[in-house]
């Protein structure tokens, strides 16, 4: 039993040892005693049993900490690309941003471009314009009525936004001619009373929805198209251009003051084949953030 664990490196008397004077012959050695031939026992204790288990405690040790240094830094990350007031936990205060949901573009049928890929020259949205449509913020309640049917919304409701007659009338001849395709919308209303319209108009091509645009609801040497509730609108000077999104034409009014009890904020849009209406209306002042948030979102779905 000794032997199986005696030290396999080499002792120190199988060392060479240093030249004695020569000596006499001795006597044959008598026959040593059972205990004496026993091998001698190591200075230290065996070390290799010990020192694996170190070595593999080490190892797990090594391997949590690494793991859970690679999951901080995922989160971390994750966190740095989330808005302060969407981090579970972090008392912030809102900086007025409405909480939409997580905005996705809809689908393309197999084989279509989308609408401002190469060869696509008519900007044609092949999605279902229904699905391009802003959704409303978590925690606002739908204007039911703006679904219309299937989701399709009459010309009359759309033509209802503008206040005068004679503009409705002119506007409805315009986009009979102009070959209007579809109307989509949304409305909703916000805890603190905004209301929000949004309507989406499909057309033929782009150049339908540029001539629109540029001849009648926004252009260049007069005013642009009222809306209802206001008087007289002036460019929305608060909208960044860091915000503009590409291939998306905009053009953003405000109702400046008086504007009596409450005030309208709106928008025209023209992304290929769709031209786009926002609308927003409440009491007092209308923030100006939540419309600007708005029609950067609809852009981004339409662009």
């Amino acid at each position: 039993m000794t032997e199986s664990i005696a030290p396999t490196e080499p002792t120190a008397s199988a060392a060479p040892a240093e030249p004695t004077a020569p000596a006499a012959p001795a006597e044959p050695p008598a026959s040593a005693s059972p205990a004496e031939s026993t091998a001698p026992a190591p200075a230290d204790p065996p070390p290799p049993p010990k020192d694996r288990r170190v070595l593999r405690a080490a190892l797990r040790w090594t391997a949590a900490v690494c793991a859970f240094a690679a999951a901080w830094a995922g989160t971390a990350y994750g966190i740095t690309r989330m808005e302060r007031t969407d981090v579970p936990g972090l008392a912030t205060e809102s900086d007025g941003r409405w909480p939409y949901p997580e905005l996705t573009r809809p689908p393309l049928p197999s084989g279509s471009p989308g609408p401002f890929a190469e060869g696509n020259d008519a900007g044609t949205h092949h999605a279902d314009l229904r699905a391009l449509v802003l959704p409303a913020p978590r925690g606002a309640t739908e204007t039911a009525k703006l679904r219309g049917s299937d989701g399709w919304l009459a010309t009359e409701d759309f033509l209802a936004e503008f206040p005068f007659e004679e503009d409705r009338d002119t506007l409805r001849l315009k986009l009979a001619d102009a070959g209007l395709r579809h109307i989509a919308a949304r409305g909703w209303t916000t805890e603190d009373g905004t209301r929000t319209r949004v309507y989406l108009l499909r057309f033929g091509t782009a150049e339908v929805v540029d001539g629109l645009l540029s001849d009648y609801l926004v252009p260049e040497d007069r005013a642009p198209r009222q809306v209802r509730g206001t008087e007289l609108s002036v460019f929305d000077e608060g909208l960044t251009s860091d915000s503009q999104v590409d291939n998306v034409r905009r053009s953003a009014h405000v109702e400046p003051e008086p504007y009596g009890r409450e005030q309208v904020r709106h928008a025209y849009l023209g992304a290929g084949d769709v031209l786009a209406l926002v609308v927003q209306s409440g009491r007092g002042a209308t923030p100006a953030l939540p419309f600007h948030q708005t029609i950067t979102l609809q852009s981004q779905l339409l662009g």
